[in-house]
């Protein structure tokens, strides 16, 4: 575990992005019962937190992929950053939608992209890594070269660490499960008997009860 990680994980908890609920699990869009959420969308309205993500993404951006010729956010939790790091590399930025537009254009991606541009994908979470990956696969069929995804957290579930790399996608992640769980530990937001049950949700999170 790096110190990006476990400084982000405390920012995260500190702010209630990061909520843990061992004993009264939450229900997921998926319907998988969880006893962990995330939600970085909240990031937005902390200033400094703000600028926080979108420098340390920046930063992995200019270090990991410095080829890199334009931004694309994953719509819709990851436009925010996504825009505000391509300005901050003066960058084109473009985003994916989930689906294509229904009306007038019927665009799949906002902005432009010209075929043979290295992207680097921004996204806020990657849980089974689905979304992600068809944004991904929409910028490739634009006749680009998907270089890299920066993600503010990852669950690090397997179904996604398979996902990406069958993808050939590589993920560098701000912050991760284990870093928060240990964060988390630290500052007495959970306790050493809730890690056991955490992991177990984890190993199999559609099936856990």
């Amino acid at each position: 575990m790096n110190r990006l990680e476990k400084i982000f994980a405390g920012k995260l908890l500190k702010v209630k992005a990061i909520k843990l609920q061992p004993t009264n699990p939450f229900t997921w869009a998926s319907g998988w019962k969880s006893p962990f959420y995330c939600d970085n969308r909240k990031t937005l309205s902390y200033p400094d937190l703000r600028s926080f993500v979108k420098i340390e993404t920046a930063r992995i951006i200019m270090e990991r992929f410095p080829e890199v010729d334009a931004i694309a956010g994953v719509a819709t939790g990851a436009i925010p950053q996504g825009a505000l790091v391509a300005d901050t590399l003066a960058l084109p930025f473009v985003y994916v939608r989930s689906k294509p537009k229904d009306h007038g254009l019927e665009n799949l991606i906002e902005g432009e992209l010209r075929p043979g541009m290295k992207v680097v994908v921004v996204e806020d979470l990657i849980s089974t890594g689905g979304s992600s990956l068809k944004a991904v696969e929409a910028i490739r069929m634009n006749g680009c070269d998907v270089i890299g995804m920066v993600a503010a957290y990852t669950y690090g579930f397997d179904i996604a660490e398979k996902a990406f790399r069958e993808a050939k996608v590589h993920l560098v992640t701000l912050t991760n499960y284990e870093a928060v769980v240990e964060a988390a530990l630290e500052i007495g937001y959970i306790k050493t008997e809730d890690i056991e049950l955490l992991n177990e949700w984890r190993k199999d999170p559609a099936n856990w009860k």
